[in-house]
């Protein structure tokens, strides 16, 4: 059995209360046992000459890269989901359709969307960065760190202060749809339709080609280039239609609270439980007006029900984040060895770690574990008391948030060492 979950969301005003900000979301879905770490690298220049190694293939580098945050499977190389300095947000999902997946090592989806995040200052940028790397490279590789060849297509939601974009890839062919207002949601499963804003130039003629289309009927992407029906389809089709009814239900009052609340939902599949779980989730607030700071809130650790979003915020002289990076294993990890996967290495950071045993306790201490519990939910209600104010009048001292994310977690560390010891 393979994962058929991730969901990815983003509210634009009128949709999101005060009617001023940006609002994106998404939940991580992999396997269970699968580590996703936060990390975080600065802006840099590089030489015209420099390559950068993603998970399988080494590509040209640009001449700057701008700084980003990420959240990501701590085996590879590019990400799940992040944001940049440019207020830049951008998810993944995994899609299916008639164009097979390639087996051939390539550029994952999770490496375009780190590319993305390094090289485009706006969300329409985003898109023409992941296409032409498309173009250029191929996507392609086995998406999980076994020998299972799980392959597969992307879709993407990409966000800035403005407007959001949805891109939708079948191989190296695309469809990509402009959200100028409302909101947005993807899952498993192609969703644009007749309102496509930008797309392959051969997109139309190799569907004709193919047989998928006679050139006559109104060219709808979903239904050109998707399977007609698998229960892969099936699952993906009912959580999209469950995230749209959440947002719906909350339309012109989305809120970050709202987002998260949206991503711990159970009952719909969007926090999803068993074998493929919700790994890591992110919300992200990004104010309409360049003056005032995006804030980023991510959890690196699995259910986002029992877990804590922590904020991030773009400043000068941010250092790693020590507490949610995974054991570095260089050129002796098993992914960079030929036959790859060949053994599975610890990758739990430390944050993960106290967090696996706190949830333990949870589970089979109801007291405890209800205590613990509000003491999560009120840490991040004060988080996000605190970010309201950077939110609606700026930053004064950047250096009081240079280690903001840092802190929280190590204030999240201290809530499950007190558990610990009763």
């Amino acid at each position: 059995m393979y994962p058929t979950s991730c969901d990815t969301f983003v509210a634009l005003p009128p949709s999101t209360e005060g009617q001023h900000r940006i609002i994106f979301g998404k939940n991580s879905d992999r396997p269970c046992d699968e580590v996703q770490e936060v990390v975080y690298y600065p802006a840099k220049e590089h030489g015209p000459e420099d390559k950068v190694e993603c998970t399988y293939i080494e590509i040209e580098q640009v001449s700057q890269t701008n700084a980003v945050v990420l959240s990501r499977p701590a085996w590879l190389w590019g990400a799940e989901m992040g944001a940049n300095q440019h207020q830049v947000c951008v998810g993944n999902e995994a899609v299916w359709g008639k164009e097979s997946a390639d087996g051939e090592e390539a550029l994952l989806g999770m490496d375009l969307v780190r590319l993305a995040l390094e090289r485009a200052d706006t969300a329409e940028r985003a898109v023409d960065v992941i296409t032409e790397l498309l173009e250029k490279y191929g996507q392609g590789g086995n998406c999980m760190e076994d020998e299972c060849g799980f392959t597969y297509h992307n879709s993407f939601l990409v966000s800035d202060r403005t407007e959001a974009w949805v891109l939708e890839t079948a191989g190296k062919y695309w469809a990509a749809e402009r959200v100028e207002a409302g909101y947005r949601n993807i899952s498993n499963q192609y969703s644009i339709t007749t309102k496509i804003d930008r797309e392959h130039p051969e997109l139309r003629t190799y569907a004709q080609e193919q047989s998928w289309w006679d050139g006559k009927a109104q060219f709808s992407f979903a239904e050109v280039y998707s399977y007609s029906a698998t229960a892969r389809i099936e699952a993906a089709g009912g959580r999209y239609c469950e995230g749209r009814k959440l947002l719906q239900k909350s339309e012109g009052h989305i809120t970050a609270e709202t987002m998260m609340d949206i991503l711990r939902n159970k009952e719909s599949g969007i926090n999803m439980e068993g074998m493929f779980m919700t790994t890591g989730s992110m919300v992200s607030v990004v104010p309409k007006d360049p003056d005032l700071p995006g804030v980023h809130f991510f959890t690196a650790t699995p259910d986002p029900e029992r877990s804590v979003f922590k904020p991030f915020i773009f400043v000068l002289d941010i250092k790693q984040l020590k507490h949610t990076c995974s054991p570095c294993f260089g050129e002796e990890d098993p992914v960079k060895k030929k036959p790859r996967f060949q053994s599975k290495p610890n990758r739990k950071h430390a944050l993960f770690l106290k967090h696996e045993g706190v949830a333990a306790i949870i589970d089979s201490t109801m007291e405890r574990g209800q205590k613990i519990e509000q003491d999560m939910r009120d840490l991040e209600t004060k988080k996000l008391a605190e970010m309201e104010k950077y939110l609606t009048e700026g930053i004064e001292d950047s250096t009081l948030l240079v280690h903001l994310f840092t802190d929280t977690v190590t204030e999240e560390l201290d809530i499950y060492s007190d558990a610990d010891t009763v």
